[in-house]
């Protein structure tokens, strides 16, 4: 029996979210816009029933999950509803722009008893998971140093950019909380959540905003020192995460679907190649997962608790390149 799932939002993410349930072949999937043109093209491209009014699209019927694509400040006020109408909930990245009401989403998660999870797509990746699997094997002892170097060219991939989010940090705009977010989950998955970071930011090149496209980030998570690179303009579509341990290195290369490890002594790289993906095999994945976690099978999304933590790093990245002045955060 399919799972029947709501999408709200229906913009690029929510689009590709819509195809991607309805693609695991496990999801009977419904759409909600409040932008009547946008949702009759997608309801009718994809044989998705639609609604323009939330309220109308509970009503219909019972949901076993629902999925929030919507601007980063209304996700919390949309995944209570979720929970109150007895859905799991799979948020888009960034949680929020704000910490209120992250603790009522976590009391009422905690009570409903529904899977919650937040769409950091790079927990689907095989290169990654099988990089953290090495590391938290312990071969090469502790990580100590972490660098990572990672950009794109952002009009090549989302043209519209000075027509959505983008544009506003309210809304959950620019470099930091838009892609450097999906680095410092990443990041944080690997060796522990940041404990406190030091951030310098700037418009650089993209026309049309004021946001920042262009990042660094000096931080601690704990014990690992981490520096952050980030441009949202270079040509290459790359990025290059280097883990040095007590014993030897490990190198993520997300844009070969690669991980190498360099051991202490050894002559060169050892490298592990993943098979080549079609753009939405990543979000099909994402798709199953929180399809499983919906019925109490373990995944590797990201869970509520390290979507906060990353909220917690966006936060404090935006506060350090405002003030010029390091940030701490706390657990």
């Amino acid at each position: 029996m399919s799972d029947t799932i709501l999408i709200i939002g229906c913009g690029s993410i929510g689009e590709r979210h819509l195809r991607c349930f309805q693609k695991t072949g496990r999801a009977d999937v419904s759409a909600c816009d409040a932008n009547a043109a946008l949702l009759q093209r997608v309801a009718a491209q994809y044989g998705a029933p639609g609604f323009t009014d939330l309220n109308a699209a509970l009503a219909a019927r019972q949901y076993s999950g629902i999925v929030i694509c919507t601007p980063a400040q209304t996700h919390l006020d949309l995944a209570l509803a979720a929970l109150r109408h007895g859905a799991g909930v799979f948020i888009e990245k960034p949680l929020s722009t704000g910490l209120a009401k992250v603790d009522d989403l976590r009391d009422t998660a905690l009570k409903s008893g529904r899977f919650v999870a937040v769409a950091y797509v790079y927990h689907a990746m095989a290169w990654i998971q099988e990089a953290r699997e090495f590391l938290r094997s312990g071969e090469i002892g502790r990580p100590l140093h972490v660098s990572v170097a990672t950009g794109q060219h952002f009009p090549t991939f989302r043209p519209a950019y000075r027509e959505i989010y983008y544009t506003r940090h309210e809304t959950g705009g620019g470099a930091i909380q838009d892609a450097l977010t999906h680095i410092a989950n990443t990041v944080e998955w690997l060796v522990g959540p940041t404990t406190r970071l030091y951030c310098d930011a700037a418009h650089q090149a993209l026309e049309g905003v004021t946001v920042e496209d262009t990042v660094s980030v000096a931080a601690r998570h704990g014990g690992v020192l981490v520096n952050y690179a980030l441009n949202q303009f270079q040509a290459p579509n790359e990025t290059v995460m280097n883990i040095h341990c007590e014993g030897g290195s490990v190198r993520i290369e997300s844009h070969d679907r690669r991980w190498s490890v360099f051991r202490r002594g050894a002559p060169a790289w050892e490298q592990h190649q993943t098979p080549p993906l079609e753009r939405d095999d990543l979000f099909i994945a994402q798709a199953n997962d929180f399809l499983d976690g919906l019925h109490g099978k373990p995944t590797l999304l990201a869970t509520l608790d390290e979507a906060v933590q990353t909220l917690k790093f966006n936060l404090a990245a935006l506060e350090s390149a405002r003030s010029g002045r390091a940030v701490e955060i706390s657990a």
